[in-house]
């Protein structure tokens, strides 16, 4: 079915947050936010949705940029290319930048937003795993004052968040990778671009000097109506050096958690046998890189190898299939 057209007094062009917050205090329920536009206009052709007035706020610079310290700052009109590509977002959080840079083809990253992604709410949304493991705040404004959410409280659904009709989201708050730490973001597709995820999954540990697990955070998308941290699947890891017997029972654990359903990309069957061997993948890649960061310490001063040429994160994350897809 064709959407019926958006007539011109349908269409808000916010040029002042002031004026975008005044929309959607007095139209709220009716109100479609626009910013890149890669999902909403999409459901709006397909006739998904049928907004009464569509709030453009693209040009709101408040919305724009990023800040880097105890916490990190991200507008919400931050796009997937420029995530990608920012060197400090790379250093930070090379997960959030992996998972970036499978969203799509070059054109959507240009355009599409984090908080469009975060908003949208798929079940399949690539940002969502790397942001569980960053303990990401949603911060999100009204006309009426500001509230913070935990990225895992505000998603509740399969195209379903706490956003209230007068909200908007301004930001995300997001914790960096800390010393002696490693993380990645792994995309299982049926090719390598432009692919809505079969599974995609998050993972963030923090070593102690000795190689002993500190911290571990898994989360996954595609495995049920929200994307979540595993957190049962990360005890195993907690205090291992990661040998076989902790990656084997946290891969169970994280089988055990999932509630993924049949879908023209795979079964349920198949998303659930690949978890274990993608998040081996990605206990691999961490393992890898702390190994290969400053923070080691190694005996008679030799550099870990590959410490003195350490390379940029991979921001095409996509690993080959372990298996064909039914």
């Amino acid at each position: 079915m064709t959407a019926p057209p958006v007539d011109a007094a349908g269409f808000v062009d916010a040029h002042e947050l002031a004026h975008a917050l005044h929309t959607l205090q007095e139209r709220g329920p009716e109100v479609t936010v626009l910013a890149g536009g890669t999902d909403v206009m999409v459901q709006y052709l397909r006739g998904e949705i049928r907004p009464l007035t569509l709030l453009h706020v693209r040009r709101l610079a408040e919305l724009k940029g990023m800040g880097f310290g105890a916490r990190t700052s991200i507008g919400a009109l931050t796009t997937h290319w420029e995530l990608a590509t920012d060197a400090r977002v790379l250093r930070a959080h090379p997960a959030l930048a992996e998972a970036a840079a499978t969203v799509g083809g070059r054109q959507t990253q240009n355009v599409g937003t984090i908080a469009g992604n975060v908003v949208n709410a798929s079940p399949a949304a690539d940002l969502l795993p790397a942001l569980l493991v960053a303990d990401a705040v949603v911060e999100l404004i009204s006309a009426a004052g500001g509230r913070r959410l935990p990225i895992a409280d505000f998603v509740v659904g399969r195209r379903s968040t706490l956003r209230r009709p007068d909200e908007l989201v301004s930001g995300l708050s997001l914790e960096p990778l800390p010393p002696r730490g490693a993380e990645t973001y792994l995309k299982l597709g049926r090719r390598r671009a432009m692919e809505v995820a079969i599974v995609g999954l998050a993972l963030r540990l923090a070593f102690e000097a000795d190689g002993r697990v500190r911290e571990a955070r898994i989360a996954v998308g595609s495995v049920g109506p929200r994307p979540f941290r595993a957190h049962d699947a990360e005890e195993p890891l907690i205090g291992s050096r990661l040998e076989e017997d902790a990656i084997r029972e946290a891969g169970e654990r994280l089988r055990r958690a999932a509630a993924p359903i049949d879908d023209p990309r795979a079964t349920a069957a198949y998303r659930r046998r690949v978890l274990r061997p993608l998040l081996e993948r990605a206990i691999a890649t961490c393992r890898e890189r702390w190994a290969a960061s400053p923070h080691i310490e190694v005996e008679h001063g030799t550099p870990p190898a590959g410490q003195r040429d350490r390379a940029r994160p991979r921001r095409a994350s996509t690993p080959d299939p372990p298996g064909r897809a039914p």
